[in-house]
This record gives C-alpha cells, structure tokens and sequence, in this order.
C-alpha cells in the first residue's frame, strides 16, 4: 500500500504544480482558473496512485487502466472552457492547460517529480511568454472606414456583414443622409465605421473588395 508521507508528499505536490497554472489562468480571467486546475491535478494524482495501488495488489491489473480514462475524462471537462463566438474560438487553451496539468497530476501520482515539475515550469513559461508574444502580434488597432453611397438594396447589411469577421470587428456606426434631391430615390448618404483591427493588410483588401458594389461611391480609410 502507499504510504501516508507518500500520500502527502503527492497531493501536495499537486496542489502546488497545479495551482500554479491555474493561478495564470485565473489572472487572464478565464472560464477554468484556480479551482478548477487544482482539482483536475490532485484529481489525476489520486486516480494514478490507486492504479499502481491496485497492481501491487495484483500484478494482473494494469496499472495505466484506470489511470487512461483520465486523459479522455479531462477532455470532456476541456470541452466545456470552449466558446465560440462568431467566426472565432475561445478557450483552446485553457482546454489543453487542464489536459496538461491532468497529465501532470498522473506524473506526481506515478512520483515522477521531476518530470511533473519540468511540465509544470513548459507549462508556465508557454503561458506567460507566448501570450505576451501573442498579444504583441495580435494588438489591435483602431480605425475608421468612411463610405459615401446611394442608399439602396441593404447596401448596410452588406459592408457590415463583411466587415465583422474574425479580425475585425464594427465598435460603431454613423450615418449622415445627404439629400441630391427630396425627390430623387438614389438619395447619398454617409456612413462611417469605427474597426477594431487586428490585421490592417486585411482591412486594406476588404476595403477593395467593397469596392466592388455598385451602390459604393467612395471609401477614405483613416488611421
């Protein structure tokens, strides 16, 4: 049987490691934070040291048996941090944050120390660094599209619609009418969109593609 300072030594090991990566996750304010890594990885360690338990009682029982169903379990769990919002995703990392610390969790419980802790600092300095170097790639930019068109055949619906996509997205819109003619159907107006950019070379090719209307008269990009 395992021994009660194992026992210690190996939940509390978890709590640490574990705790850790869900402290990040807890600071980026996302759906799976402290509690929830913390769980999965004293979870895993518990379910990995009743395996080996049971195959020093019996050398017939596989030892990685019940400890496998942790990694197809965790994915259900994972499953649940992940929103999709439009045409983007969200929680892909969090999802394999609590795979991994769940793979961590199984390390302890096998006392494969080293092993747990050199995961756990990967863990943390891809979370850390490769966020920061993300966001430097991926920050966003303000700009505003101004459009003057004939007012007709829910011109609208159509630039907003390709305007709202993955990197870009519409903060607000202003409409001016101006009158040619209170008579005339082909009446101007002026619209102007306020983006928030993640990508301006991507911006300057839908800017030439909405070109392409007819009902579009002129376009001025401003930065």
């Amino acid at each position: 049987m395992v021994s009660e300072k194992n026992i210690v030594i190996n939940l509390m090991l978890a709590l640490f490691l574990s705790g850790l990566i869900g402290f990040e996750r807890e600071q980026h304010d996302r759906p799976a934070g402290l509690r929830t890594h913390v769980l999965v990885g004293t979870g895993a360690t518990i379910i990995m040291m009743i395996s080996l338990a049971m195959h020093n009682i019996n050398v017939e029982n596989d030892a990685g048996r019940i400890a496998a169903q942790v990694v197809s379990g965790v994915g259900f769990l994972g499953a649940g941090t992940i929103i999709k919002e439009g045409f983007s995703v969200k929680g892909l990392t969090t999802a394999a944050s609590l795979w991994a610390t769940a793979a961590i969790g199984l390390a302890i419980g096998g006392n494969f120390y080293f092993l747990a802790v050199l995961t756990t600092l990967c863990v943390i300095v891809s979370l850390y660094l490769l966020n920061s170097i993300e966001f430097n790639k991926n920050s966003k930019k303000n700009e505003s599209l101004k459009f003057r068109l004939k007012n007709k055949n829910d011109i609208l619906c159509k630039i907003s619609s390709v305007l709202n996509s993955d990197e870009l997205k519409i903060k607000n819109m202003e409409i001016k009418r101006e009158f040619k003619n209170i008579t005339d159907n082909d009446n101007e107006i002026i619209v102007k969109y306020n983006i928030e950019s993640r990508n301006s070379k991507k911006l300057l090719r839908i800017s030439n593609h909405l070109l392409e209307y007819d009902e579009i008269i002129e376009l001025m990009i401003n930065r």
